[in-house]
């Protein structure tokens, strides 16, 4: 049974940092490809990051980029995501996800947002609530 577990999250000053991890569990986590995405209160998912199982390439949200770093640990089946200098408008939870690639994970989030599929969501977490404030 695939199941991905996020801890890391918490309560923290504008500035600061926090870093997220998603146990992988049930599979073989370097075998795919695996993404961060976000959901605020009100607010549309938004993929944040992916790494790719292949070579390791990674991908970030552009609001991210230069704050946030994705790395993983094969040997015990986990990706992290380093969040630094966080801001207010960095609220929210987040999930990881396990997709084949990374493209397939940003439309595995837009199918599941137009057209209600149900199938991704097997291999999401649960996730962790991010919140960023003074």
């Amino acid at each position: 049974q695939v199941q991905l577990v996020e801890t890391g999250g918490g309560l923290v000053q504008p500035g600061g940092s926090l870093r997220l991890s998603c146990a992988a569990s049930g599979f073989t986590s370097d075998w795919y490809a695996i993404g961060w995405f976000r959901q605020a209160p009100g607010k549309e998912r938004e993929g944040v990051s992916c790494i790719a199982s292949t070579d390791g390439s990674t991908y970030y949200l552009d609001s991210v980029k230069g704050r946030f770093t994705i790395t993983r640990d094969n040997a015990k089946n986990t990706v992290y995501l380093q969040m630094n200098s966080l801001k207010p408008e960095d609220t929210a939870v987040y999930h990881c996800a396990a997709s084949s690639n990374c493209r397939s994970f940003e439309e595995e989030l837009i199918r599941v947002a137009l057209y209600g599929d149900e199938g991704p969501r097997k291999h999401w977490g649960q996730g962790t609530q991010v919140t960023v404030s003074s």
